[in-house]
């Protein structure tokens, strides 16, 4: 180990190798790139232009887009410049300013979804006391104390991360930057690294996860007392936009953190990782502007104005 040369700089593997998938690769994720930007930024321009979207669960998704639209921004134009150059090399210092910032919205979009099951809870399970808990002032004060611990776990990890020593092909079996894949090339000792992964993921992800089920748990209580069928149905419905974003985040985030830095690597593992970089931001919008009847009005309503019926 001590005859291996230290290495100022790092190769991204970026997605394939084979010259003939380089085009056609770099054209579908620029249109899902594209695709991305706009849902996202339209999902926000409607929040705030449209006066029936200001409440607390819309201002809640308008932070979510946003989160979205910097998460996507992060990786996507990186791997389109390394598709379109060949060029994968990338200096120790931009590639963990970059494992920041991905730690940090993906820290915050982890605390904002567990808001917005409380947020669930609050509105099915004591809707006469609603706005009296769910003020603006709440809801800010929530989303601030999110980017509060996210920057902070984000900056533990970093610190560490600057402490590692990378040795061998220097080669990152991923597109991006990230905790897994830069403890596979390290020449360090990587015992307080992974522990910090799994102290964090504990502490942060596993409290935001314990509010998640209990606001679940409770919400399924309340709607388990509703007598009529169709009611039942109805109040549920506000929930499944939310837990479809729930498995897909938090299934691909599992898998990648807890079981790649346990030493498990699966061909699959670059596959996953750009499920929840590249595909979970540009899914969220849809998701919630299909589902949601308020929004999809809100969208009608933008349409007409925008194109005018003669």
């Amino acid at each position: 180990m001590r005859n291996q040369s230290i290495l100022n700089e790092l190769f991204l593997s970026g997605l394939s190798d084979i010259p003939v998938l380089q085009l056609p690769l770099f054209l579908f994720f620029l249109l899902i790139y594209l695709m991305t930007i706009i849902w996202n930024s339209l999902t926000i321009i409607l929040i705030v232009t449209d006066s029936h979207l200001h409440v607390p669960m819309y201002f809640f998704l308008g932070n979510l887009a946003s989160l979205d639209l910097c998460y996507s921004s992060l990786t996507v134009p990186r791997m389109l410049y390394d598709l379109h150059t060949k060029t994968r090399k990338i200096s120790i210092k931009v590639c963990i300013t970059q494992l920041f910032f991905f730690l940090f919205f993906a820290g915050c979009e982890d605390w904002l979804l567990a808001v917005m099951s409380y947020d669930r809870y609050i509105a099915i399970c004591h809707p006469l006391h609603y706005t009296q808990i769910m003020n603006w002032k709440v809801c800010v004060q929530l989303v601030s104390i999110g980017c509060c611990l996210s920057f902070t776990q984000s900056l533990v990890h970093t610190l560490y991360a600057f402490k590692l020593t990378f040795c061998g092909s220097g080669i990152i079996e991923s597109f991006f930057c990230d905790l897994p894949q830069l403890f596979h090339i390290s020449c360090s000792d990587i015992f307080i690294n992974i522990l910090l992964v799994f102290l964090s993921g504990g502490i942060f992800g596993g409290g935001s996860l314990i509010l998640i089920i209990l606001s679940y748990v409770y919400i399924f209580k309340t709607v388990l007392k509703i007598q009529a069928k169709g009611n039942r149905s109805k109040v549920f419905s506000t929930c499944n936009s939310h837990l479809t974003l729930l498995f897909m985040y938090y299934g691909s985030a599992i898998f990648n953190y807890v079981w790649q830095s346990a030493g498990h690597h699966l061909f699959g593992n670059k596959v996953l990782s750009i499920f929840y970089a590249v595909f979970l931001p540009f899914l969220n919008p849809l998701i919630y502007s299909l589902r949601n009847r308020d929004f999809r009005t809100a969208f009608q309503l933008c349409f007409r104005k925008i194109f005018p019926q003669k």
